[in-house]
């Protein structure tokens, strides 16, 4: 089932890329007291990812941190090494945390998994936005196409600040 606005995130387990090699980042870690800005994509790279969902959210970044965002997270059923680099080429003034959901345990467990082994990617995240005030959604913003940037991009979630 989909987590609905209201909810409260499930504890998991992210990688997050640091100078001694990845580190394990719990929900807490991330979400508790603070206010997320989080941004789900399917795959590190792609096109619709890298070219329209990552350009909306570091356009938007300042602006969403001065309407009290603490912290904006890009999260992907990606490896901790891949989100790194992909961290490396985008975000220019480390603007956001890249959290890799290797395994899609996060993601499965909020009901975003998206199958897409048909075009050999495996099982990938849909592409969403929401913003977690102390662990509770309180916005959700969910693409109808995984191809598509119409909902969930930084534009739509700071509109809704």
């Amino acid at each position: 089932m989909t987590i609905q606005v209201g909810e409260k995130l499930p504890q998991a387990q992210f990688r997050v890329m640091t100078e001694e090699g990845p580190q394990v980042k719990t929900t807490d870690d991330i979400f508790k007291g603070k206010k997320v800005a989080l941004f789900a994509v399917p795959g590190a790279y792609t096109g619709t990812c890298h070219k329209m969902h990552l350009p909306s959210i570091f356009l938007n970044a300042y602006a969403l941190k001065g309407k009290g965002v603490d912290t904006i997270a890009i999260i992907s059923v990606n490896d901790a090494f891949v989100m790194n680099a992909w961290k490396r080429d985008t975000d220019q003034r480390d603007e956001a945390v890249f959290l890799a959901d290797g395994n899609a345990d996060f993601t499965k467990a909020i009901g975003m998994e998206l199958d897409a082994s048909g075009h050999g990617l495996g099982i990938r995240s849909k592409r969403y936005s929401m913003l977690v005030e102390d662990g509770v959604v309180t916005k959700l913003n969910l693409e109808a196409a995984p191809g598509k940037v119409e909902v969930s991009g930084g534009d739509t979630l700071l509109g809704q600040l």
